[in-house]
Formats: structure tokens, sequence, C-alpha cells
């Protein structure tokens, strides 16, 4: 497997992880209004959270995100310079990719992440037990 190819599957891995991220959260409002008992899986919230959470401490810290680093490094591998590789390669990064402040990112993460525990507040997540019947929807 190519080092470009392998690049271009941790930036779709990326996407994914930022997909779930930010839809995680409007699935867990929307299914919520809609009695959709299955976003409330305790493992689906926790998942949810904890993904959300991890983002939020390594902008705090200055980290730059693992994914991030990966996908550099096998650009560099491939010897691809900079951003400007193929179709797939092109737009998930102008989907995913911003420039601004650290401070607007850190801001913008702490306050979608304030939403995430807020949810979890008003919309608890359940333990689904074996004696629990299947929901309905």
């Amino acid at each position: 497997m190519s080092y470009s190819l392998l690049a271009d599957t941790v930036l779709t891995l990326h996407v994914a992880v930022v997909a779930f991220v930010v839809g995680g959260l409007l699935l867990v409002i929307a299914g919520n209004l809609l009695q959709w008992r299955w976003v409330n899986a305790r493992w689906f919230r926790l998942a949810h959270l904890g993904a959300i959470l991890f983002v939020i401490a390594e902008t705090w810290l200055g980290m730059v995100c693992p994914l991030t680093t990966l996908e550099t490094w096998l650009r560099a591998r491939a010897g691809a310079v900079g951003y400007g590789g193929g179709f797939i390669e092109y737009w998930l990064q102008r989907v995913l990719y911003y420039e601004a402040p650290w401070w607007v990112f850190a801001v913008g993460y702490s306050l979608f992440g304030l939403l995430a525990v807020a949810t979890w507040l008003y919309f608890p997540p359940h333990a689904r037990t074996r004696n629990d019947a299947p929901a309905e929807k």
C-alpha cells in the first residue's frame, strides 16, 4: 500500500471522527426529540463525550491532533509537499481544515463540549439491562 493511499485513509478516518462528534450531538438531540431510545445508549454517549473531551484537551494543551500528525508524516513519506494531491485528499481537507488563531478553536471546541455535557444532563444516557425490552420507535 502506498504512503499516499495510507494518508488518504487517515484523512478519511479523521473526517469520520469529526462527523461522529458533530453528527453524534445532532443525533442525541434529534433522537431524544423523536424518542429514539438508542441515542441514549451509554456506550454511544460515552464514546461521543470522550471524543469531544479529547479534542478539547488536546487543543487547550496546544497539541496537534495525532491523526493530523500521522497524515502529514505519511504524505511526507509519499513525497508530497503540503496539500494539493488527489481528489479525495483535496475535498476532505477543504471540509476538515480551517485557519484561525488557536484560541478560536479552543473556545469553539469548549462551547461545543459544554453543549455535549448539557445534553448529557438534559437527555441522560441509560444502561440497558438484559430485561429491557427492545426500544420502540
